[in-house]
């Protein structure tokens, strides 16, 4: 039989692991082509392609991200190749399965729930008998009724062949993430989540772990993001794949999933002692820091040793910290909500993601719904409109904010102007990313796009709208980030010189490179080099979080083939010298 297997992406940067285990899990018996296409492309041009493969058996991978579109793709596929056996699986048809299989009549078979043994078995039966009553775990058609088999067990994932080695991939693995696992369960029963549905954990054999990440590290992956629900909760085990990756890491880097709270302070000490900089990324799910909030979801938290790991890992500088809250939990209001984001954000994370509940198929959460009067798509992402503490125009309201960290502090495009300003400017962090994001979506910015400068501009008219203070050191602060933001030297500014940067830029340069203990020519410092007035000292900010107020000349030297490098020189003291 001709097989395909294929899903489609958020990004062509990811990829499906679904697919691989599928593939791996089919052999010998049957060969199993894979084709990944992503939620961008043309509906037509990947039927088109799926089309010039005429396949006998077409598996779709099916996600919150991806159903609808996928939908469709089936439906023409059905016209143009009627006899072509259609076949569904992953976590989003895993649930509500009859509803799945009577709303798109095109689809021949959903596998639920783990799928490697029940596709294979599909397969033998597609080929010979077609006597499906047997196979656990699958929705088929007979004649015009829908029948569901019994779930199927949990694999002995022991057995599963590994996905990782396919020659096919070789090609990508430099410039695609690489999904992987070490285990399959969650220990947890946060009703949000559809890993709370499954009972235990079950891990795979750790040789044949460090086995297939050596191969991946030895044939140029770059990233590899384990998908592992809570990698920590195996001490013993996640000490010895960091030490693993630590010895082999070959300059590839790794992300995991953990749960901060259960963090031993003996691995917190050893990474921060062994691991080089750069080479791990933790994602931590804080979701809510109300315990009233916490306890309805079943979600066990102590955010005071959550905030203990956070901390330890930061100052150990050596991993970034990616934390992930949701907006629209039960019985968290407006103003719930804001004290959670604050309470985070005081952790300084590298990166904060505001997600919004969704109502998955299959969690309690969704079994929950009219206990707390939601409403929310009736399609994926089956995304919260409101609930019974929380109104549209509220989360609306907080989608704003959202935006706003996206771009001022998630990107790292002004870090230390937005440190300024919630630390010295606006009463809470949540009020300067809600304000701002007020204003934003008030002058219609977000419907006209933005250049890198238009973040300045903008910023600074939220800023004077707000009628804030200290104006003059906030556009230092400004300019300092935007020298700093560039490798080599700026085109333009978004800010006309003063009369002092009108002079200091006059000054002679063999003076100021002598200042500087610069050896470089007149043609190189106009090339490489650039100069601003600030009125504080950046060094001392930079260095102590302190600002010193003055008159200082902020210099940026923009090496062609190295790090640049910067310098500041005290303005009253060298000039009228």
């Amino acid at each position: 039989m001709n097989i395909i297997v294929t899903t489609l992406n958020a990004k062509y940067i990811h990829t499906c692991l679904a697919l691989r285990l599928l593939k791996a899990y089919s052999a010998p018996e049957f060969q199993v082509e894979m084709m990944e296409f992503t939620i961008k492309d043309p509906d037509l041009n990947v039927v088109t392609d799926l089309f010039g493969k005429k396949p006998d058996v077409l598996g779709f991978s099916c996600y919150i991200w991806n159903i609808e579109k996928t939908i469709r793709v089936v439906k023409m596929v059905k016209k143009v190749l009627p006899n072509t056996k259609i076949v569904l699986g992953g976590p989003e048809v895993s649930y509500d399965t009859r509803e799945w299989m009577e709303r798109v009549p095109e689809v021949d078979f959903i596998v639920r729930g783990e799928g490697e043994e029940t596709f294979k078995q599909l397969l033998h039966q597609i080929e010979s008998e077609e006597n499906y009553e047997n196979i656990a775990g699958l929705a088929y058609r007979n004649g015009e009724k829908v029948t569901l088999t019994p779930s199927r067990a949990n694999l002995d994932i022991l057995n599963i062949p590994t996905p990782y080695r396919f020659p096919e991939d070789l090609d990508s693995l430099g410039n695609r993430i690489v999904y992987f696992e070490t285990s399959r369960g969650c220990p947890f029963q946060c009703q949000f989540c559809l890993s709370s549905i499954e009972v235990g954990v079950r891990y795979y054999d750790i040789e044949k772990v460090k086995s297939d990440l050596l191969y991946l590290i030895k044939n140029g992956a770059k990233m590899v993001k384990f998908i592992d629900r809570t990698f920590n909760i195996k001490r013993d085990y996640a000490l010895e794949i960091f030490q693993f990756l630590i010895d082999n890491h070959g300059g590839c880097q790794f992300q995991f999933e953990i749960t901060a709270d259960i963090m031993r302070p003996e691995v917190l000490e050893f990474l921060n002692k062994n691991a080089p900089k750069g080479i791990f990324r933790f994602e931590i799910g804080v979701q809510s820091t109300n315990d009233n909030t916490n306890d309805l979801v079943k979600r066990r938290q102590n955010f005071k040793k959550l905030a203990r790991t956070v901390t330890l890992v930061k100052e150990g500088g050596k991993i970034d910290q990616h934390l992930d809250l949701i907006a629209g939990l039960p019985e968290e209001n407006y103003d719930s909500f804001k004290k959670t984001f604050n309470d985070v954000f005081a952790l300084r994370p590298e990166e904060l993601q505001l997600g919004f509940l969704k109502m998955l198929r299959g969690t309690g959460m969704r079994a929950m719904a009219e206990q707390f009067n939601y409403q929310y798509m009736d399609h994926a992402p089956y995304e919260i409109l409101s609930n019974n503490v929380i109104s549209f125009a509220e989360l609306s309201r907080i989608k704003r904010a959202e935006d706003i960290l996206e771009k001022y502090w998630n990107d790292h495009r002004l870090d230390h102007t937005v440190n300024y300003l919630i630390d010295h400017i606006f009463e809470t962090p949540f009020d300067f990313f809600q304000k701002f994001g007020d204003v934003w979506d008030n002058n219609g910015w977000g419907k006209i796009g933005h250049q890198f400068e238009d973040l300045f501009l903008r910023l600074k008219i939220f800023l004077e709208y707000e009628k804030v203070e200290k104006m003059d050191l906030i556009e230092g602060f400004m300019k300092m980030d935007y020298l700093l933001h560039y490798t080599q030297k700026p085109r333009k500014k978004w800010w006309k010189d003063g009369q002092l940067a009108e002079k200091a830029n006059k000054w002679n340069n063999q003076e100021l490179l002598s200042h500087l203990n610069i050896n470089m020519d007149e043609k190189n410092m106009q090339k490489h080099m650039i100069m601003e007035v600030l009125p504080f000292d950046p060094f001392q900010w930079i260095e102590d979080n302190k600002v010193v107020n003055g008159s200082f000349l902020f210099i940026v030297h923009y090496h062609p083939k190295a790090e640049k490098e910067i310098y500041t020189l005290n303005i009253p003291k060298v000039i009228n010298n």
